[in-house]
């Protein structure tokens, strides 16, 4: 093979490796969001049913402010085990081109860079130890006054994943069309 197609192969075999060191790092990203969400129901009724449905998701009242109708949840969020053995995989196959390319380069030194590949479970271990960790989420509930069938509007800061299955499991609908993105200090 030519010089140039070796020297391109790297590069852009360096350049995947950076995109893949990125989604990596991207796995434990905090995706903490606030959404407004709308409940046909009495304040009584949907107090209980956010009550049951964070009890059963492993959740516990850390804070209940009643002059302002807020409750705030807090919940230990495990990892998820086949995303530590994807990034695992992911990470093994990006050195193991990376090794190839590199042993084609240098071949004196084939055997130590095939050994690259070894250190590949530090991505799984990554991802394990930084996305387990304790979540919080925050609700206000607010009473709509404009309606004649009781209607009460719940602002969640949450997790967007957490979100999700909150508006699937009690069959919310959103108020606001976009979400917001919120960093965690905005919160704590």
């Amino acid at each position: 093979m030519s010089n140039a197609v070796l020297n391109s192969t790297f590069l852009l075999t360096l350049l995947l490796l950076v995109g893949l060191f990125f989604f990596i790092r991207a796995s434990v990203k905090d995706r903490t969001q606030q959404v407004t969400l709308l409940a046909e129901e009495t304040e009584e009724s949907v107090l209980a049913k956010l009550q049951d449905y964070f009890s059963q998701r492993s959740y516990r009242v850390t804070n209940l402010d009643a002059e302002q109708n807020q409750v705030t949840f807090e919940g230990f969020v495990r990892p998820s085990g086949f995303l530590a053995f994807f990034l695992t995989v992911l990470a093994f196959v990006g050195l193991l081109c990376l090794s190839l390319v590199l042993s084609v380069l240098f071949p004196q030194f084939q055997g130590i860079l095939l050994s690259l590949v070894l250190i590949s479970p530090v991505a799984g271990v990554f991802y394990w130890k930084k996305a387990g960790r304790t979540e919080q989420v925050l609700l206000k509930l607010e009473a709509v006054a404009d309606s004649i069938a009781p209607k009460n509007r719940i602002t969640v800061t949450a997790h967007r994943d957490e979100l999700l299955e909150l508006q699937r499991s009690l069959g919310l609908k959103t108020v606001e069309a976009e979400s917001q993105q919120l960093r965690p200090e905005s919160y704590a």
